[in-house]
């Protein structure tokens, strides 16, 4: 059975859509099989892969031919989760997302259970998968609560920079309300630094400050600043892909040794 994984934060550019890629692609390289849910508006997460979606049909002679359904179907319950599964890799596979998707939060605010969608969605594939991660908006709206009330840990990325921290503690305290009410067996993966240049004292700084305010829930591996990162979604690849001996390709493999690490030591607890 999967094991499901959401990377949240409030906050946009701090790296959710980076992490989200090139760990379940790290998972992958690694003989796993690993299923990326796009469940932000701004498709990111399927841009990055090379993925067409709604959004990218408008210059296309004939978009009816093109289009192609992806998470926003399934959770207005006119797909199955499967139906939408694109193969991106013979073990890393993705469930698209479109603009479509910024309008659910009205489109769903009258169904019963809406909160729960995503969850019973996935629970249908579960045995399908080693990994499935779920890559959320950059807002604690109706679909980022979806998604904490279908994964079982959620990864925080936290740029190092000033304003990091800020929200982040607001983050949490709703996680502990959807661990609360919708999702008892929910916990904090871990908090990831991301986008950090060692060169910077600021950055460095910073850095001190999250691990002592967070603690033992700070990942060991931090993702520096590298320009392959930045790079390799113009060219729909994952890190591994574009530059596979880049510092960035480094440190997602050693995050996904760590997340590995993690899981069997709270399998054997």
């Amino acid at each position: 059975m999967a094991q499901i994984l959401g990377v949240v934060n409030q906050k946009g550019g701090v790296g959710k859509t980076t992490t989200t890629v090139n760990l379940g692609a790290a998972f992958a390289n690694r003989g796993k099989k690993v299923l990326l849910i796009d469940i932000d508006a701004q498709s990111n997460l399927s841009t990055h892969l090379g993925i067409i979606t709604q959004d990218d049909t408008e210059d296309i002679s004939d978009p009816s031919d093109q289009v192609i359904p992806g998470i926003y179907e399934v959770l207005k319950g006119t797909k199955e989760i499967k139906e939408v599964v694109i193969e991106r890799s013979e073990n890393l596979s993705i469930v698209p997302s479109s603009l479509l998707l910024s309008a659910a939060d009205l489109e769903l605010g009258g169904v019963v259970g809406r909160e729960l969608i995503l969850r019973r969605a996935i629970d249908k594939v579960t045995n399908d998968y080693d990994y499935i991660i779920v890559d959320c908006p950059p807002a604690l709206g109706l679909l980022s609560l979806n998604a904490l009330a279908a994964v079982q840990k959620v990864i925080v990325p936290v740029q190092s920079e000033y304003l990091a921290l800020h929200g982040v503690r607001q983050l949490l305290d709703t996680i502990d309300q959807v661990r609360t009410i919708y999702n008892p067996g929910l916990t904090v993966g871990g908090v990831l630094i991301c986008m950090h240049d060692n060169r910077r004292r600021l950055a460095r700084a910073v850095a001190d400050t999250i691990r002592a305010y967070f603690g033992e829930l700070v990942f060991d591996t931090i993702i520096r600043a590298n320009v392959s990162l930045a790079e390799a979604p113009s060219q729909g690849m994952s890190i591994f892909e574009y530059a596979a001996k880049s510092a960035g390709s480094e440190d997602y493999d050693a995050l996904a040794d760590e997340v590995l690490k993690g899981n069997e030591t709270s399998e054997e607890s």
